[in-house]
């Protein structure tokens, strides 16, 4: 799904936590990061999260059942 925005970060690293495949973000460079890990969590989102420059990015889930735990927090791009 391409995403815009994360509407509320920390339900949404909750969510993450419940979640049992594999989730990640891509961002228009190619830039794979595995939303499972902390580090990549409180490190790289920041800049992603926090980036006026990133518009939009892509969330992948793996797992179909995690795609609805997520959903909720993510502002779909136009």
């Amino acid at each position: 799904m391409r995403v815009k925005q994360v509407k509320d970060i920390d339900g949404f690293f909750k969510a993450l936590e419940r979640c049992q495949g594999r989730v990640e973000l891509i961002t228009d460079e190619k830039d794979v990061l595995n939303l499972a890990s902390k580090l990549t969590q409180f490190v790289g989102l920041t800049r992603v999260f926090g980036n006026p420059d990133i518009e939009a990015y892509e969330i992948v889930c793996y797992n179909g059942e995690d795609y609805q735990l997520i959903k909720e927090f993510l502002v779909p791009a136009e």
